[in-house]
């Protein structure tokens, strides 16, 4: 399928590695000018240029902490007019909520909900005078399958969801949409991260936990980064215009709910 997005312009957050990174491949793939954005210079680099070798498509960078307001202007001084835009980042490491005191609530909320909305506020405008947006957050299963231990991230991304979807039906008239992608457990950087925090907290092996988590599974397997890009990639073509505010799971059957 040509997802007819040959010549747009996108901002792919978090995308040195991982999800973020399959997504920006995915997107340049389709032909579109990707800038990337993360934290790691050496890693958006190497990225960048093998996206550039492998498209065609000059890919540029840019390193920035979203979390911090200038870093998130020098995005879009790179990128001015994006047609998509892709919110993605890490979360906070699971714990007990008892150990979590004012500052680390306020640092889930500013890392997963308040600096993507920031990004939406800056993007949304330039798509809808130009007649034509995507924006998809990259959340978590959690918003919708709440896992105790992940409650910074519980709490910090339904409220991006829930912001999401009411904007979302505010601008889709004007050909902007926007959704949410839920992965499960994905075979990606941040998830051998989370399977070590684990271990640590609770004395078991990560090789024991990495088995069991996949096990569990209907899939019997832990998911793949390019099947996330792929669909984060449909969502974003012209084909999906008429899908919004809808926040999609990827996790191999996982989350057990009928909705």
């Amino acid at each position: 399928m040509d997802l007819q997005l040959a010549g747009h312009k996108a901002i792919v957050c978090g995308a040195s590695r991982g999800m973020g990174r399959a997504i920006a491949i995915q997107l340049a793939a389709e032909g579109v000018s990707v800038t990337l954005v993360a934290r790691d210079a050496d890693r958006l680099a190497q990225t960048a240029a093998s996206i550039t070798a492998m498209s065609g498509v000059p890919a540029q960078y840019v390193v920035a902490d979203l979390t911090d307001d200038a870093a998130r202007a020098r995005v879009f001084e790179a990128c001015p007019e994006p047609d998509i835009l892709v919110n993605n980042g890490a979360g906070m490491p699971p714990g007990d909520f008892r150990a979590w005191d004012r500052a680390c609530w306020l640092e889930a909320l500013d890392m997963m909900m308040l600096a993507p909305i920031d990004m939406i506020r800056r993007a949304v405008d330039g798509m809808t005078a130009r007649g034509f947006g995507r924006i998809v957050n990259l959340v978590s299963r959690s918003v919708k399958s709440p896992q105790a231990e992940m409650g910074l991230s519980n709490g910090a991304r339904s409220g991006l969801v829930a912001f999401s979807s009411g904007l979302a039906r505010q601008v889709v008239g004007k050909n902007v949409t926007i959704n949410n992608v839920l992965p499960g457990i994905i075979d990606s950087d941040a998830q051998h991260a989370h399977v070590r925090e684990l271990a640590h907290q609770t004395g078991r092996s990560y090789e024991s936990l990495w088995q069991e988590r996949a096990a569990a599974n209907p899939a019997k397997r832990f998911g793949k980064a390019e099947e996330v890009a792929a669909t984060v990639s449909f969502l974003c073509s012209v084909q999906a215009g008429f899908i919004t505010a809808q926040s999609l799971l990827v996790d191999g059957g996982d989350y057990r709910g009928v909705f």
